[in-house]
């Protein structure tokens, strides 16, 4: 099994906490990860009917009978327990590992009655890093351009073909017959216990439609009109979306440097196997020229970059920056009051202009001298005198 970056991170960063909530996108790993450190806690998922019936009908004397230490899988099926789960824990000498797949859900109980006794991480697919096995990269090393890791043997294409979800990997699965069964299982499932769909088939259409405004500006008009749904409808089965993990959205960043500017967001996929599947891209060959290929590198490298900061225990703090001229940075960092504009690119040939967006940006920020960052598909690294650095982007995520 492969070394996650919160294995070593939660058992510190929740010490003194009674319980620790385990969210993130079903097959990322939770369950494996909560055993893995807690390998003495009875273990315990409200996926299986009879352990929901009970924690339903009985929950006092389920968390009675289960011991001092647990882990409860899937919690947000049965809410009612997090009542009862704030006496338990609050008697002392009690440990709770609660771990769920519908973040919202999971978390809205964790703050109404757990708050302060429960720590809360965020464990998504794999990173590239840990699936290279590179220590742990904090968020700032990678998009400072601080360099690490080796050229993979596998091509880019194969690599954002088959995508970071730990299961692939772990049993060397073919990732199209997985990641189809995943969505099929997904909608079918999952779908029907968060939300009174009607038709499952625009649910399924909608999904595929928004796998192709990855990267681009979210419009949930179109989508509305190519579904035949209401735009309302639109955007409660984009959040659905969220919710389960699916996908994430980028949301453009405030800062005016007097122009105009877009507030819409950017739809991303969690997993760029993912996405690839539901653009119908059946065979790494194929994306090689495909007219999505630029947004499913961008996809990836955003998504990598985002899940540093979740695998070190951070809530991202990336943004996007367009304005109405069309002038945009795929992505700004915020560190404090600093900002680190990022362009991504899927070209492997480095050229001068690929840093043009972000000197544009650098001058209209009124910071010509502060650093940025372009990550592209290329081998070698490029600064010379200048203060942006073109780096690949396997040297850094």
């Amino acid at each position: 099994m492969l070394e996650r970056s919160l294995e070593h991170l939660i058992p510190k960063l929740s010490a003194g906490y009674p319980g620790v909530a385990l969210v993130g996108p079903r097959q990322s790993g939770k369950t494996t990860l909560a055993k893995k450190i807690w390998p003495s806690h009875r273990y315990v998922t409200l996926e299986s009917l009879d352990w929901r019936e009970q924690a339903r009908t009985d929950p006092r004397g389920l968390l009675r009978d289960l011991g001092d230490n647990v882990i409860l899988d899937e919690i947000q099926r049965v809410p009612e327990i997090f009542n009862f789960l704030q006496e338990w824990l609050d008697e002392g000498n009690h440990h709770a590992v609660l771990t769920g797949s519908e973040q919202f859900l999971l978390m809205q109980g964790v703050s109404q009655t757990l708050a302060g006794r429960v720590a809360h991480f965020e464990l998504q697919p794999l990173g590239w890093s840990e699936r290279m096995g590179v220590p742990r990269r904090e968020p700032w090393q990678a998009l400072r351009g601080e360099l690490a890791g080796s050229k993979p043997t596998e091509s880019t294409a194969e690599i954002l073909h088959r995508g970071l979800y730990p299961r692939i990997h772990d049993k060397q699965l073919n990732a199209h017959r997985w990641l189809d069964d995943y969505v099929r299982t997904y909608v079918e499932r999952d779908v029907r216990s968060l939300s009174q769909v009607a038709d499952l088939a625009q649910f399924s259409l909608m999904l595929r439609l928004l796998a192709t405004q990855s990267g681009s500006l979210l419009n949930q008009a179109t989508l509305a009109t190519q579904v035949g749904v209401s735009i309302p409808t639109v955007r409660r089965w984009i959040a659905i979306l969220e919710t389960s993990g699916i996908v994430f959205l980028l949301q453009p960043h405030h800062a005016n440097l007097g122009k105009r500017l877009i507030k819409s967001p950017k739809p991303y996929f969690v997993d760029s196997g993912l996405l690839c599947l539901l653009l119908g891209i059946r065979d790494p060959s194929h994306l090689v020229s495909h007219p999505m290929r630029g947004h499913v590198f961008e996809n990836f490298v955003v998504s990598e970059f985002r899940k540093l900061f979740f695998h070190n225990g951070l809530r991202p703090s990336l943004y996007f920056w367009r304005d109405s001229n069309g002038l945009e940075i795929d992505l700004l960092a915020e560190e404090g009051a600093d900002l680190l504009p990022i362009e991504i690119k899927s070209t492997a040939t480095w050229r001068t202009d690929l840093a043009s967006s972000i000197k544009k940006w650098l001058q209209l920020a009124g910071r010509p001298d502060e650093p940025g960052l372009v990550v592209y598909d290329g081998d070698d690294v490029h600064q010379g005198t200048s203060s942006i650095k073109t780096a690949p982007w396997w040297r850094l995520l």
